[in-house]
């Protein structure tokens, strides 16, 4: 059998009209010597914890909206973190690749994380980084913003609107971890995953993700063996078989690696599957054990 298939600035002006030709009673005639001084003006900062009706990758003042988690939405942000350092005296915001950028992703997963109480990975979940359009960087606004959101499913990363808060959302049996699948194929290519119950006949089981190494898009791409060693690592673990000479004669993998998009920004989460074109299960194979998942 086949062994893998790769699957904006505010600024505020104040103007005085003056009228008159001369001091009145009692003045000095200098007329700022007792005024407060005008705080220079605060470029426009997103909130977080807060959830939206749309998404987009530049955040602008004059297009700013949010919506209670309560009500149907879009996205939730989750954290607004700051550029600092290089990246913070750059006359431009981070581009795509850039190590700035990359580091803000960082703190977005890390972020994602604490909030789910899990890897947002292992589920129908995305995140994304938003950032200052480019005059409100001029301006001085040195900002990014987290986002998640809830995907229809692994293979249509859209967001879709939900209502509630996603804060803990991955603590326990959550729905919406990834779980069993029915592979559908055009020929000897991966055309979808469809997610079925795991007591349902299916071809396919998610088992975990890896973290690739640093490396670029194109070298990826042409890597795809190694991802899917990797994946049989995990498949091992899962499936509680020895990951020896016989695995590949047990199972062999799907992954999933992240979009082009999200790579470039630092992403190495690649998604893995216990994947078999010459049977179907109905149970889990978590723990199954080499009764439980034989090699023919």
């Amino acid at each position: 059998m086949r062994r893998w298939l790769a699957a904006l600035a505010l600024a505020g002006v104040t103007a005085v009209l003056l009228a008159g030709c001369g001091p009145a009673r009692g003045a000095d005639g200098d007329l700022t010597d007792d005024w407060p001084a005008l705080s220079a003006p605060r470029p426009f900062t997103p909130a977080s914890d807060t959830c939206l009706p749309r998404i987009t990758s530049i955040v602008q003042a004059s297009t700013y909206e949010t919506v209670d988690c309560a009500r149907s939405h879009l996205a939730e942000a989750i954290h607004v973190g700051t550029f600092t350092g290089p990246a913070a005296l750059a006359p431009a915001r981070p581009g795509p690749g850039s190590a700035a950028l990359r580091a803000a992703r960082a703190e977005c997963d890390q972020r994602a994380r604490e909030m789910l109480g899990g890897d947002w990975h292992t589920a129908r979940l995305t995140l994304s980084v938003s950032l200052p359009s480019a005059a409100a960087w001029s301006g001085g606004a040195r900002w990014f913003r987290c986002e998640l959101a809830e995907t229809d499913s692994i293979d249509n990363t859209r967001p879709v609107n939900r209502v509630g808060s996603l804060r803990g959302a991955l603590i326990g049996d959550a729905p919406l971890f990834h779980r069993c699948f029915d592979p559908k194929l055009i020929g000897d290519n991966l055309n979808y995953m469809a997610p079925v119950l795991c007591t349902e006949p299916h071809r396919a089981e998610f088992v975990g993700v890896y973290e690739e190494q640093d490396m670029s898009w194109a070298e990826f791409a042409r890597s795809g063996d190694q991802a899917h060693q990797r994946c049989m690592e995990l498949i091992a673990t899962y499936a509680a078989v020895p990951n020896n000479s016989d695995l590949p004669y047990r199972a062999g993998s799907i992954y999933y690696p992240p979009s082009r998009r999200e790579w470039e920004e630092g992403d190495r989460g690649v998604r893995c599957f216990l994947w078999t074109d010459d049977r179907k299960f109905t149970r889990s194979m978590r723990g199954a054990g080499p009764e439980g998942l034989p090699a023919i």
